[in-house]
């Protein structure tokens, strides 16, 4: 048997202390480095004192050495054969360890360079790793119902994709848990970076320090074995050993005690003529060396092998808080300076949370998209004011850039679809699903679109069964290759994004077949300005078009039929018209309008500020709307008054009736504003006395003041409206203000178009 102690050579001391002196570690933290208390052990290494093997090759693995080159190992002279079996003796856990040392440079090349469909240069995986979740079961064996899933949603405002997982587990966590596991994931959504990252752990030795990790990249490997070759993991593993000094029998007993964790990559990727080979030699490896630790990647659409005795697990989308981490960590690698690359992250944040970039956010789930979002905000620190260039990016990379960058051809299923009848089916399955509210469906309704897809190109089959077989495999197709369209539930797919259905949709209208199919899908689209969840689509349809004067102006008049509903509306907007008709202003008449309407309405100035941006200037606004702006603050303070009395409330009442010292009040208006002060108590009184008077006589005196601003001022009428009112006035506030970002957004509008629509805001319809 080997010796349980180790010391280092003459010539071994000095190569471990140049290398101990490159690291510029001292012997304490060397000492912490190998999870030792004290520098003890470390001093005898270096002073060729015999310690524990353990410890010894552990000093060397930190050191980077090889530690049968420092250790003072006795050599007779014997045999070759002898050699041999004492060089055998020496143990497993010398094997491992000299597997390791001797490989670790290679894995550490090979598994911290990202892989990319980027032109630009890419970080390096340590740089930039961001943790990610596994879901225990994958979402595709799940049995559950569209309704279980389309419920989920009923109580936001747009659905949102990872709220639908189900609980998700600490990606090492569940791997530390598993002897044999198989990954799944959609297209760049970090499979490959979690097993380099599992790896590199490895590698390190933060995770299964005794094992010996392989990382093979399926595609590579079948590429690089000669042909005729027999292939077989257990070879391949045998030639590596050989390569590092150990002979093919050390070789075998480490794959018998269980000493190998091997990391299969893309399972997907191999070529049809080679699966069912690689299949069937991972089937025979993991019964035959069972102890080994297995790990596998592959597309979640691909899945259709099932190895005995392996767990199916599936990486989950990122949530917010893993996309923080990515995007700091993305931009600090990428800048080269730390506190540049945090501001720069924190200007991307704050912009991705903006409620208009929610599209552009979901994108950012998905790693490889979240890494295209970060390479765009990049050059300009904004994002594209054309949103669906972004999306057009995001599809391209989907569609081809992420396979082809990896030199994987896939479209033995359907190449005799075109890239454009691929993108045109995609657009149909998004349209007619978006078109039936339709976030999930089955399996059977996007067969059917496909089917009738197909029916219609040239050359196609008529034959019913032949049709529907192919609509299976393009489905399929689709599903593995680009992962546009995910399997929710068992046969309950949708769009991986809502935002790629929403683009498609969009795409789809814009690329009518002619002026006049354009119009009516335009007018169509146009009646849904005023439902939420189609405004996406909409604005995405005015940035695509050539020429959007007729979505808009149908848009307009869509709003403005909505408005003629209700009566009062139409009184109050007809007394704003009348009222600012009266004012002399430097601004928009329809700004002017849009300020008016939210006086008093508990609503914002955002679609006022959108129509004439100096608005905000309130320090040079016109004494009308200064004055309009003090007495609504005066009533609604007033108003909190009655509701619940309190003295400061009082006070801040009194200074904003000051209204003399600030304004140059209309004689009939003074007196009428003095009279009304002159009821109030004085400020001076108890506070027992103030909240008695409030209680008692405030509604009078409240009622008093709202009469003399409608008398002399046509603003804060009691128009008392029931709940549907309420939602309806806020409808109708909301689709102006949408339409107004729509027509200042990049769009071909004519001049005469905007500014008719501008001029014509808010008001009432005859």
């Amino acid at each position: 048997m080997a010796k349980r102690s180790l010391r280092s050579s003459n010539t071994g001391i000095v190569k471990a202390k140049l290398a101990f002196e490159s690291q510029g570690w001292t012997q304490e933290s060397l000492a912490s480095e190998v999870g030792l208390s004290s520098r003890q052990s470390i001093w005898k290494f270096f002073t060729g004192r015999p310690i524990e093997r353990h410890i010894f090759k552990e000093i060397c693995f930190k050191l980077d050495l090889d530690w049968t080159e420092i250790a003072d190992l006795p050599k007779e002279q014997l045999p070759d054969r002898q050699n041999q079996e004492i060089e055998e003796n020496l143990g497993i856990e010398e094997w491992v360890q000299r597997m390791r040392s001797r490989n670790r440079d290679r894995l550490q090349s090979q598994c911290n360079t990202l892989q990319s469909s980027f032109d630009l240069t890419q970080p390096l995986l340590s740089q930039i790793y961001t943790l990610v979740n596994l879901l225990p079961h994958p979402s595709s064996q799940r049995w559950l119902e569209i309704s279980d899933l389309q419920n989920v949603h009923t109580e936001v405002a747009r659905l949102d994709f990872t709220q639908i997982e189900s609980s998700t587990v600490p990606g090492m966590e569940l791997v530390a848990k598993h002897n044999k596991l198989m990954i799944l994931g959609k297209p760049g959504s970090g499979k490959t970076t979690f097993l380099q990252y599992v790896a590199l752990q490895c590698n390190q030795g933060k995770y299964k320090r005794e094992l010996v990790p392989f990382f093979i990249q399926l595609r590579i490997l079948t590429v690089e074995t000669s042909e005729g070759e027999d292939f077989s993991f257990l070879n391949y593993i045998v030639r590596q050993c050989q390569a590092c000094g150990l002979s093919r029998h050390q070789a075998i007993v480490l794959l018998q005690e269980g000493k190998i964790l091997l990391l299969l990559d893309g399972l997907d990727e191999i070529s049809q003529q080679d699966s069912e080979a690689i299949v069937r030699q991972i089937d025979l490896f993991s019964q035959e060396y069972y102890k080994n630790h297995i790990i596998i990647t592959c597309r979640t659409a691909a899945a259709n092998y099932h190895f005995p005795g392996f767990s199916y697990v599936e990486i989950a989308d990122f949530q917010l808080e893993q996309i923080e981490v990515f995007t700091k960590k993305w931009f600090v690698a990428t800048v080269g300076n730390e506190a540049e690359g945090v501001l720069k992250a924190e200007q991307f944040l704050e912009q991705l949370k903006r409620p208009e970039n929610q599209p552009i956010r979901e994108l950012g789930i998905t790693p490889i998209l979240l890494n295209l979002i970060c390479s765009v905000f990049q050059e300009r620190s904004s994002f594209p004011t054309k949103r669906a260039k972004l999306y057009q990016a995001a599809l391209d990379i989907l569609l081809q850039r992420w396979d082809r960058a990896r030199g994987i051809h896939r479209d033995r299923i359907y190449q005799h679809l075109s890239l454009p009848d691929k993108i045109k089916l995609l657009c149909q399955i998004a349209a007619t699903t978006f078109e039936g509210e339709n976030y999930f469906f089955e399996t059977s309704e996007i067969l059917l679109i496909i089917e009738d897809y197909l029916r219609h190109l040239p050359n196609s089959t008529t034959d019913p069964e032949t049709l529907w077989l192919d609509s299976e495999a393009v489905l399929k197709a689709m599903e593995l290759q680009h992962g546009l369209l995910v399997e929710r539930a068992r046969d309950i797919y949708s769009f991986s994004h809502l935002t790629f259905q929403e683009y498609l949709t969009a795409r789809k209208i814009v690329a009518s077949p002619d002026a006049q199919s354009l119009e009516i899908e335009l007018q169509k689209l146009a009646s849904h300005v005023l439902d939420n969840r189609w405004r996406e689509v909409i604005s995405l349809t005015v940035s695509l078009l050539p020429q959007a004067d007729f979505l808009l102006e149908k848009m307009k008049e869509n709003i403005d039929d909505f408005g003629k509903r209700d009566r009062q509306l139409q009184e109050l907007l007809n007394i704003i018209a009348q009222k600012v008709n009266t004012i002399e202003l430097p601004y928009l008449r329809s700004a002017v309008r849009a300020f008016y309407f939210t006086l008093l309405q508990n609503r914002d100035m955002n679609l006022a500020v959108s129509l004439d941006v100096n608005l905000v200037n309130r320090k040079t606004s016109p004494i009308e709307l200064n004055l309009d702006t003090t007495l609504a603050r005066a009533f609604t303070d007033s108003l909190h008054l009655v509701q619940n009395p309190d003295l400061k409330k009082f006070i801040n009442l009194c200074f904003s009736l000051d209204l003399e010292s600030k304004f140059q009040l209309k004689d009939d208006f003074k007196q009428a504003i003095e009279s009304l002060k002159l009821k109030l108590p004085e400020p001076t009184q108890s506070k027992e006395n103030i909240q008695n008077w409030w209680q008692l006589q405030g509604s009078d005196w409240l009622e008093q003041f709202r009469f003399l601003l409608i008398e002399y001022r046509q603003i804060g009428h009691d128009w008392n409206l029931s709940i549907e009112q309420q939602k309806l006035w806020q409808t109708y506030y909301n689709a102006n203000l949408f339409l107004i970002e729509c027509l200042h957004s990049d769009c071909q509008v004519s001049a005469d178009v905007k500014s008719k629509i501008e001029e014509t805001l808010l008001l009432p319809r005859n």
